[in-house]
């Protein structure tokens, strides 16, 4: 045992250094001052409510939340998945260098610069992306299995593969138009008269069944959702932009970039793996088209970080030691200098004291397209707490009778997931009108007491109370929930649980009918 114990370490050693790397970062580089983000706080709370889909992603993540919750729901279980699919996209990497053929230094050159680039970042949160980068990863190394020796089970995994990746983000449906289109151009196009093909297709769609009739039983949520981004969030994409933004992300993986093309076009060895190359451009231009989102793209990258490294090593053999060395250096240096300006280690403080630095870079500019006083995933990670006591203290003010009959109500999802977070088990549930939440609101309530966070209410919700009370709000200036209000609001009439319940019956209607 000791023997092959010993011969593991010495094959893997570096691989095993770059995951306690990847692992370490993870932890360090969120400021204490920051909680969690409000994306994190609705994936947490869609565990309590199992279902084949939801309005906000794919069910996957919840699935992961329900493990997490199984596991003590803490902070460090939070954090370790996204960063356990960060290291799985590198074995991903190792291996397509492996199938390449590529040696020890070609990995260590491939593994490093994913480990030190956004894509840390991207892990630093606890949502869908992460594993979205791993499916995408995944996909293109069983491509170049299939490449290599066509043997018709590679699209198999291929469509399962795909499928776990709709399960988590729809974003995977780009670059599987992508390589569909590559297929077409190029001799891959055999493909097309393989019945293993259509038999993967199949099995795909029996696979993605339950959620696409989740989809059609609640009117295809997802065209809504797409149609209130690109109308909320995407206008204010510009093409020029996204490019940039692009070439920022790229910036210490660039010469494998450019490497990588080389090899797909230029290197005999590497042109029957050109179809990777033709989707990436293809994908590009589909997301140009759209105005998608800087990050929807990040998924292209990591198969080209091993294509480089694997041609640089070919192309240098003797001085690829000297090069890689250089490089890496390079990398690192370039990843340390950056860091304060991608990752919340600094403190809001310490960020506005270089908040001309942080505007320079389009890091203050929001999905409104202004600048505000934080990044936004900064601001989105502060006031949750201050929000979370105030409502506990409103809570605290009712009698048990009165508790009994309590509704804790939120403007949007953040706020709720963040109240159910902190508050589990001390309030009842807090609910919303805002995406999922809408779902989850139980029936037939008898609503005597609201805690209400968020504006003050109408004339028409004012109506049906005796009594509102402001107890606090959220006073934390670079929260992006600052000002925000809790208002204990009793003594409703008999008609407010009709009004309330009309208004639940609405609003999904108009969800259902998109």
């Amino acid at each position: 045992m000791r023997k092959y114990l010993l011969l593991f370490l010495k094959k893997y050693w570096v691989l095993l250094l770059l995951i306690f790397i990847k692992f370490v970062l993870q932890f360090i580089f969120i400021n204490p001052v920051y909680e969690l983000h409000r994306d994190e706080f609705l994936h947490l709370d869609q565990a309590f409510h199992p279902a084949a889909g939801f309005i906000s992603v794919p069910p996957l993540i919840s699935w992961v939340s329900i493990l997490i919750n199984f596991l003590g729901g803490g902070i460090f279980w939070i954090r370790f998945f996204p960063g356990l699919f960060g290291v799985l996209t590198l074995l991903a990497i190792w291996k397509i260098v492996e199938e390449l053929d590529g040696g020890i230094l070609a990995k260590l050159l491939s593994g490093t610069v994913f480990v030190f680039s956004i894509f840390t970042r991207l892990n630093l949160l606890y949502q869908p992306n992460s594993f979205d980068i791993l499916a995408w990863t995944t996909i293109f190394y069983l491509l170049v299995r299939f490449i290599k020796d066509s043997k018709s089970y590679w699209l198999y995994y291929i469509a399962i593969i795909s499928v776990i990746g709709f399960y988590n983000k729809y974003n995977v449906i780009f670059l599987l138009m992508g390589l569909f289109l590559a297929f077409l151009f190029t001799k891959l196009r055999k493909v097309f008269v393989n019945k293993a093909f259509y038999f993967a297709l199949l099995l795909g769609l029996i696979l993605f069944l339950p959620n696409l009739l989740w989809q059609y039983n609640h009117g295809f949520p997802v065209i809504k959702h797409m149609r209130v981004l690109r109308e909320t969030q995407l206008i204010h994409v510009s093409s020029l932009g996204f490019i940039k933004d692009q070439l920022f992300f790229l910036a210490g993986a660039l010469p494998l970039f450019v490497a990588a093309f080389f090899a797909f076009f230029n290197h005999s060895e590497f042109k029957k793996f050109k179809v990777i190359g033709l989707t990436f451009f293809l994908v590009m231009v589909i997301f140009l088209l759209l105005k998608a989102k800087n990050y929807y793209a990040l998924g292209l990258y990591p198969v080209l970080f091993a294509f480089g490294s694997v041609y640089l090593e070919k192309k240098f053999p003797t001085k690829f030691l000297y090069i890689s060395t250089i490089y890496l250096t390079i990398n690192i240096l370039m990843f340390i200098g950056v860091v304060k300006f991608m990752f919340p280690v600094l403190s809001p403080e310490a960020i506005n004291e270089r908040k001309e630095q942080f505007e320079s870079m389009g890091l203050m500019r929001w999905e409104d397209g202004k600048n505000h006083q934080l990044p936004q995933d900064f601001s989105d990670m502060i006031g949750w707490k201050e929000m979370a006591a105030h409502t506990f203290n409103a809570y605290t003010r009712l009698s048990e009778g009165e508790k009994k009959e309590t509704l804790i109500f939120c403007d949007n999802y953040g706020q709720a997931g963040a109240l159910n977070f902190y508050n589990r088990g001390n309030t009842p549930e807090s609910y919303s009108f805002s995406t999922d939440y809408l779902y989850w609101i139980p029936e037939n309530l008898k609503i005597t007491n609201v805690i209400l966070i968020g504006k003050y209410p109408d004339n028409k919700v004012v109506q049906f109370f005796d009594h509102i009370e402001k107890i606090g709000s959220v006073e934390n200036q670079y929260a992006r929930e600052k000002g925000t209000s809790v208002y204990l609001m009793t003594g409703a009439n008999e008609k407010f649980s009709e009004f309330f319940y009309g208004e639940v019956k609405r609003r999904r209607l108009e969800m259902d009918c998109f």
